[in-house]
């Protein structure tokens, strides 16, 4: 891969998926970076430092100066190194990319966090609400703004593909532990194939995480969420668990400040 000219440090965790967005674009851009793990339950100096707003994953470090929040650090990616792009070149067509990036981690991301959350009749009105997001996502790559196109970036990955599909796998993880259907093939054909093909991708494959360690995760993680759910008296802080564990990067398993996929 290309020397970055001061290096990169990427500070994350194995299993963020917003961690995974910023390798996957160092990545397409052949850019070469110091990784640096991150243990959550004991955040390092360093990450207090140089994030103390949110002190969450990830952040890029360049020229010894921090960036953080994985969109931003996507675009800040994208703007100074200008080989091989992934945000488009018209403005319209950034826009609208920035809009369902936004969407991603506004609507559909806290949707799916809510799914692994939740149990029984609760967890049911989740996944219709997961099912209510795909659709419009369906409709645009059908009749709207990402028609015919391989990837929502065109022909190759851009920054929405990248959004949107980093945390791809937690699917086939919510699947095995949970017994729920969040993408079916019938109802979601484009965004099933894209999905697809896009994890197929060479770039792709090398930042996924082995399935086995994943499930192994959500499933600890999933027990803890129920059984504190289930004890009255821990109502206070379920809640405040529940809301680290499916909305934050602190948890890796779905979003950063806001949400996520």
């Amino acid at each position: 891969m290309e020397q970055a000219p001061s290096g990169l440090k990427l500070f994350g965790s194995w299993a963020s998926s917003y961690t995974h967005r910023v390798q996957l674009a160092l990545k397409l851009k052949g850019l070469d970076f110091e990784y640096m793990e991150e243990d959550l339950n004991n955040k390092s100096p360093s990450l207090l430092l140089y994030n103390p707003v949110y002190k969450k994953v990830p952040v890029l470090l360049h020229l010894d100066r921090p960036i953080v929040e994985s969109v931003i650090i996507l675009q800040y990616i994208d703007e100074t190194w200008t080989d091989r792009p992934i945000m488009p070149a018209d403005p319209y067509e950034r826009a609208v990319a920035r809009f369902w990036c936004y969407f991603a981690d506004d609507k559909l991301g806290p949707a799916v966090g809510a799914v692994f959350g939740l149990a029984g009749e609760d967890q049911k009105a989740a996944v219709a609400q997961v099912h209510e997001n795909l659709k419009l996502i369906e409709t645009e790559l059908r009749e709207g703004a990402f028609k015919g196109r391989r990837f929502f970036g065109g022909d190759k990955i851009g920054i929405l593909d990248i959004v949107l599909g980093c945390g791809s796998y937690w699917l086939a993880v919510f699947d095995e532990v949970m017994e729920v259907k969040l993408v079916d093939p019938e109802a979601f054909p484009l965004f099933h194939a894209w999905l697809r093909d896009f994890e197929e991708q060479e770039e792709v494959k090398e930042i996924i995480p082995a399935i086995d360690r994943l499930l192994e995760y959500a499933r600890g993680i999933r027990q803890m969420m129920l059984s504190l759910k289930d004890t009255p008296t821990a109502a206070a802080p379920a809640a405040t668990t529940t809301t680290t564990t499916t909305t934050n990067d602190n948890s890796n398993v779905a979003v950063e400040s806001g949400s996520g996929v």
